[in-house]
């Protein structure tokens, strides 16, 4: 038996059950604290906050299902451990029920009391790292953690906390690229009861349609080529969590189809296999599509978006929620402040200005950038407008660049400065593609060639690394 330094509280009127449990347990090193009485033990938890109960079922001013309630009301995950005569098994059953580890029959073994005991602490560590990881989970992930100063995302809060708590497995977020989909995500899973459960992400634009299905599904040994062992896919792995499932709009017709059936009804097959696997999670789906244009274009499955569309979550641009840009800039520069060890106070009052009438077609990702690299190039106390990137110093670059070709842009009577133009386009096309290169490409109407020569003239190197 390994050697413990915990304290266990033996609660028993019977005099000598105490001090043979006494015996067997500080022979293995444990403290041990003494009650005969439910006073007694209630007394001795509060002063000396025990790792383990042993609490008989019957004692003289109270039962122990009653000091169970008590003990457990105030210290939720503490481990108590009843014992009872063959006669009282019924009531030690009743409570395991109200919260009971378990239970010890007189007469009872030794071993059996220690490896009950060990079984209890084990439960008891794991229950307060579960504890832990939730807090640090909310701490990180929680919705206080969303910037909600405007009213747009005061809503957006408000339907996160009801929708985290509800039973429902299929959320849609939708919003541009950049808006905070991904920490939206984070919040419905932390805040929900399955925060000790894994969360799984995954960009369904970065993989094939071969690995992405391999990565959703898992595959069997021999199913293609690489694959020499057995896998188990993403849906497995997350049993009972959520999966997140992020630029779902990109999905492959296949892989769409297969998304449908599991949805439906909650199984699948490995790829290669031919067994169904069923599992219980929450999938939480995003993308910065119209997927009702998607669907009437015939790019996207209809019967797919009605699933998905169940309860949709739309997280509104930054430029509708201006209300926010200041509070968001000062905790990046809070952030940058411990990354990067400096100590910027805040920002000047042009520059506050400069982000507030900016129109952010980056959305908050394209925020933080901007205060990264003005924190990294600060030389005083304040973030001052020259630390901005150009395009923000620019005098229109508030201005919305066109939304739906060139023939719907007019030139300000004041003229403009294309090569700005040209730069703040194409980093509005490449934060839109996550650094896409070829789908930027795309939506710019030219080639890759041509727009890695024009990240190299801007000097965007660094911040577009390459990425297809």
């Amino acid at each position: 038996m390994t050697v413990m330094t915990s304290r266990i509280l033996v609660v028993d009127d019977e005099r000598m059950v105490r001090w043979s449990l006494r015996q067997a347990l500080e022979r293995v090193g444990y403290q041990v604290d003494e009650a005969s009485t439910a006073a007694e033990a209630l007394e001795h938890s509060g002063r000396e906050a025990p790792d383990v109960v042993l609490l008989d079922h019957r004692l003289p001013d109270k039962t122990g299902l009653e000091v169970l309630r008590v003990l457990l009301k105030a210290t939720p995950r503490l481990p108590v451990v009843m014992i009872t005569a063959h006669a009282s098994i019924d009531g030690a059953v009743e409570a395991m029920k109200e919260g009971a580890f378990h239970y010890l029959s007189k007469p009872f073994e030794v071993e059996d009391v220690l490896q009950t005991v060990q079984r209890a602490l084990e439960m008891g560590r794991l229950r307060e790292e579960v504890a832990r990881r939730r807090e640090e989970g909310l701490r990180s992930f929680g919705v206080q953690n969303i910037v909600a100063e405007s009213p747009a995302m005061a809503a957006v809060v408000k339907m996160v906390r009801r929708v985290a708590q509800s039973e429902a497995s299929t959320i849609l977020l939708l919003g541009e690229s950049g808006v905070g989909k991904g920490l939206v995500a984070h919040a419905l899973h932390y805040e929900s009861g399955a925060v000790e459960k894994p969360f799984v992400d995954i960009t369904c634009t970065a993989l094939t349609e071969t690995l992405l299905e391999s990565e959703l599904f898992g595959h069997e040994k021999g199913a293609f080529t690489d694959a020499r062992t057995q896998k188990k896919g993403l849906f497995e792995l997350a049993d009972s969590g959520t999966v997140f499932l992020d630029e779902i709009g990109d999905l492959t017709a296949a892989i769409q189809g297969k998304l449908l059936r599991f949805l439906e009804e909650k199984s699948f097959r490995r790829v290669g296999g031919t067994r169904d696997i069923r599992v219980n999670l929450r999938v939480i789906a995003a993308t910065n599509k119209d997927l009702a244009q998607e669907v009437e274009a015939g790019r996207f499955r209809r019967d797919l978006y009605f699933r998905l569309n169940v309860i949709p979550i739309h997280i509104p641009p930054l430029r509708e929620r201006r209300e926010d840009i200041l509070p968001l800039a000062r905790g990046f520069v809070r952030h940058y402040n411990a990354e990067f060890r400096k100590q910027i106070t805040g920002l000047s009052k042009p520059a506050e200005e400069r982000l507030v009438s900016y129109s952010w077609p980056g959305n908050v990702r394209e925020l933080r950038n901007a205060i990264e690299r003005a924190m990294l190039l600060a030389e005083a106390r304040e973030l001052a407008l020259d630390d901005l990137p150009l395009e923000l110093r620019d005098q229109h670059a508030s201005r919305t660049p066109p939304q739906s070709g060139a023939d719907s842009f007019t030139l300000p009577p004041e003229g403009l400065s294309f090569e700005q133009l040209e730069k703040h386009l194409l980093i509005q096309a490449l934060d839109r593609c996550r650094g896409n290169r070829t789908r930027a490409a795309r939506l710019l109407g030219m080639n890759r060639d041509r727009i890695r020569y024009r990240i190299q003239k801007f000097g965007l190197e660094e911040r577009f690394a390459e990425s297809g």
